[in-house]
């Protein structure tokens, strides 16, 4: 057991902020009882001091209440100066955040200028060049001291002007130093943030925020929860900044940030929030504001049976022991549910809306790469034959009235189970809530080889309820599947988006879930067709997102800045247009070399800025073509990945 409860979070059953220091950003404090702040980043060049003043403006009125831009060098941390000036002109007086890497100097300047300066401990004044393989303890006080000298001097500039200061761990941009002796591991991250924090505080300086970023969400989670023990234990409390980096544009990028931003929010963790898209930086803060107004209500909730310990590591992933049942559970991915129960199937072509479609003429169900397991039909019966790729399930009474038993499966009630005449002998599936886990009749359901559980609740605080029935299945050791229901009410689709991936994908990050069940009402100005479709896209990508089931090509594409060195959102499409057929293959989009390679640590194929119409192409972590005109850039991505023996042709599954 690990007792998780002081170490993380406050509690692990009723929802609480966890407390931490107050930091004051310019007039707009952080941390402490003040409201969960929204910030973004601009796009353009700092050096056009009137299109970033105007990008900041439509940021702000998009809900930003701070704006970072970058100053990669001593010119754009001058240029600050310009910009605070035209805001303030203009009656805007939304603090300002100075975006640093590599450059002491520029964040010296910086921190003179504006409220705020971000470093990152893995490229401030450190070493990343991995000469030195071996660090002795000697070798390591020595670049410890080293890094003092060099960052003491900002430390001491902060103090003096009242600035704040972000210490932003990247999970793509660790030193040598920590390469050497943590890996490329959250608790590395930690540690190259808490070197950096151990010098303000011997120097007296606390006006400090924290961030763990990373763009697989499994690291990102696990890295800001050990950074909170971290802080427990030594005593500290500062505010922490939440973001996936790299997440990426459109539904999938909303998808990811919701994964990795929630699930620290369900837990009472994060201060302010930055969701980083591929798109204009004023659609950022809609997403960031839906996440964070989701907890101003979240109190009073209904109870939930409290526990001392955590009987799973929270700081490592491992998937929950399951038995298998029917390609349920055991070393099978989860499955997805589509929910049919409140629409009467007429034809074929309703099908479609799920990626299943018919061809009479072969008389062939041909299947897209995300089409659903298995399909709820309640009460309702088909028409036509089912695929047989596709599992039906039927509330009891009328599975009971099959004349092929074998063509679905039954939906019972934990009561219904218990006193049921009749079951099937594959599988059966058992809808269960908290209230039946600690129920005496549970004790008859556990371990039985043929069901498959159904986890639901109605709770507000719906994700830690289900983690709770997690929770006590693994400490009596039943290993029975389970598949995760939630039911919303919701028209607004960004909303479902956001609620939904929080919800599964907290879950899924934890080991917990072998599929995915969602239903919803039809979102505004959609069919239900059209909203059977949109739920089963944001199920996939949950999943995708999560790093439990990989459906689809994912692209780590970085939200641009100042630095980019090309039009993101143009190339991403381009490169998403030739290659979102490739299933599973991870390919890195970055503006720039200052971030680009470390974000992208994670990705298969790599298409970096590195000069005015410049593209390095990466394999992995090695660079592989240098300076490509990026009129050819592309091209030359996609015959780098037929090299490789990547390649498929988009077609269909028959």
């Amino acid at each position: 057991m690990i007792d998780t409860i002081k170490k993380y979070c406050d509690s692990l059953t009723k929802y609480s902020r966890f407390k931490t220091r107050e930091v004051y950003i310019g007039d707009i404090p952080l941390g402490g009882n003040n409201p969960i702040r929204i910030q973004s980043m601009t796009t353009t060049d700092t050096m056009d001091t009137i299109g970033t003043v105007e990008q900041s403006i439509k940021m702000i009125e998009s809900g930003c209440e701070y704006i970072r831009i970058t100053a990669p060098s001593i010119k754009e941390a001058q240029n600050l100066e310009n910009i605070k000036t035209e805001l303030r002109n203009r009656g805007y007086k939304a603090p300002l955040i100075a975006d640093i890497h590599f450059t002491p100097n520029a964040a010296e300047l910086a921190a003179r200028i504006v409220e705020k300066v971000r470093v990152n401990p893995g490229n401030y004044a450190d070493k990343k060049k991995f000469q030195q393989i071996e660090y002795t303890d000697a070798d390591y006080n020595a670049e410890l001291e080293r890094i003092r000298k060099k960052f003491t001097p900002l430390v001491k500039i902060c103090k003096e002007y009242g600035t704040a200061m972000r210490i932003g761990t990247n999970h793509g941009s660790l030193s040598d130093r920590i390469m050497s002796r943590y890996g490329d591991t959250p608790l590395g991250m930690v540690e190259s943030a808490l070197e950096f924090l151990r010098i303000c505080e011997d120097l007296d300086y606390h006006n400090i925020v924290l961030s763990m970023k990373a763009s697989n969400t499994q690291v990102m989670v696990q890295a800001y929860r050990l950074l909170v023990q971290k802080m427990v234990e030594e005593g500290m409390n500062y505010p922490l900044h939440l973001g996936v980096t790299e997440a990426g544009d459109g539904e999938d990028g909303r998808i990811k940030s919701a994964v990795g931003i929630g699930t620290l929010l369900e837990d009472g963790l994060g201060d302010t929030i930055r969701v980083s898209l591929t798109e204009p930086p004023e659609f950022e803060a809609p997403v960031a504001i839906s996440l964070a107004d989701r907890y101003k209500s979240r109190l009073p909730h209904k109870e939930i049976p409290e526990i001392d310990e955590s009987p799973v590591n929270p700081f490592e992933f491992n998937l929950r022991e399951t038995f298998e049942v029917t390609n349920i559970g055991g070393s099978n991915v989860p499955v997805v549910v589509a929910d049919f129960s409140n629409f009467k199937v007429t034809d074929y072509k309703d099908f479609q809306s799920i990626g299943y479609n018919y061809s009479p003429e072969l008389d062939k169900w041909n299947l897209k790469e995300t089409t659903p397991d298995l399909i709820y039909l309640g009460k309702n019966y088909l028409p036509f034959e089912i695929p047989n790729s596709l599992k039906g399930i039927y509330d009891y009474e009328i599975w009971k009235s099959l004349e092929d038993k074998t063509k679905g499966f039954p939906l019972f009630g934990v009561d219904e189970y218990l006193s049921a005449d009749q079951k099937s002998f594959l599988l059966n599936f058992v809808e269960v809530k908290i209230e039946d886990i600690f129920s005496e009749k549970f004790e008859k359901l556990g371990n039985d080889l043929k069901t498959v559980f159904i986890f639901s609740t109605e709770n507000e605080h719906a994700m830690p309820e289900l983690r709770r029935m997690f929770f006590e299945l693994v400490k009596r050791e039943i290993k029975n599947p389970v598949i995760i229901k939630r039911d919303y009410r919701l028209n607004n689709l960004d909303d479902y988006r956001i609620y939904s991936s929080t919800d599964f994908g907290g879950l899924l990050l934890e080991g917990f879930g072998n599929g995915v069940w969602s239903s919803n009402i039809n979102f505004e100005n959609k069919s239900f067709l059209e909203s059977a479709d949109l739920i089963k896209r944001t199920l996939f990508g949950v999943l995708q997102a999560s790093r439990v089931r990989i459906s689809k090509t994912e692209y780590i594409a970085c939200p641009s800045c100042g630095r980019t060195l090309f039009d993101l959102v143009e190339v991403t499409n381009k490169i998403r247009s030739r290659t979102e057929h490739l299933k599973g293959v991870k390919i890195g989009i970055m503006g720039c070399i200052v971030n680009g390679p470390g974000e992208m640590a994670d990705a298969d194929y790599g298409y970096v800025g590195s000069g005015i119409g410049k593209i390095t192409l990466y394999r992995g972590k090695e660079i592989v073509r240098k300076n490509v005109n990026s009129e050819h850039a592309v091209d030359e991505l996609i015959n780098l990945i037929k090299e490789d023996g990547n390649w498929i042709e988009s077609k269909e599954i028959i």
